[in-house]
């Protein structure tokens, strides 16, 4: 595998808003896919949109499953997600930590909601709709943004809930391991 660069925060093509995908059978579709899967896996990430990889079409990763990093995370293997669609979202707001393979180095506490309804199109053409709830409705509306040209410090609220990777690590990852230890439910960061 190789590792391609990703686009990091400040270069414009990360703020560009993605085009629907007109054919999800093409080659290109089909190579950007590719593309994407083996950077997820690559970096260990739990999403990667195209627009990551300075690909203008509407097309994300996403996948979950708990690791030192996110103890709570649940199962969710890779899936493709194209021309997604957020239909609708819970007025219940939860905030909780996000980072982003774009802007290395930084977590900030956003606010989002808890739960949303929403309709994609699968690699091989099946039509998807369906509820996501907490973690993956944060990681789906986290992908989501991407596409629309929106990074996370863009729903952050205050600059006071934004630090370093390193004490993030030191004051939140611990205590998310330590509490997932005891059997205690505790919100995980992106």
């Amino acid at each position: 595998m190789s590792e391609l660069e990703l686009l990091q925060l400040g270069q414009p093509l990360l703020r560009r808003k993605a085009k629907p995908v007109s054919d999800i059978h093409s080659d290109r579709c089909r190579q950007i896919i590719e593309l994407l899967t083996e950077q997820v896996i690559q970096r260990q990430g739990m999403g990667i949109a195209a627009t990551q990889l300075g690909f203008d079409q509407q097309i994300f990763i996403m996948c979950s499953h708990p690791n030192d990093r996110y103890p709570d995370a649940p199962e969710m293997p890779i899936t493709t997600v194209i021309n997604p669609q957020i239909l609708s979202s819970s007025e219940h707001q939860i905030s909780d930590w996000e980072g982003c393979l774009s802007i290395p180095g930084l977590r900030a506490k956003v606010s989002r909601p808890q739960s949303i309804e929403v309709a994609y199109t699968l690699q091989d053409g099946t039509k998807v709709q369906t509820r996501y709830d907490g973690f993956l409705a944060r990681l789906f509306q986290h992908e989501y943004d991407h596409l629309q040209g929106l990074l996370f410090i863009d729903r952050v609220s205050s600059t006071d809930d934004m630090m370093t990777e390193k004490v993030w690590q030191q004051q939140y990852a611990s205590r998310s391991r330590n509490t997932a230890i005891e059997g205690t439910q505790h919100g995980a960061a992106l």
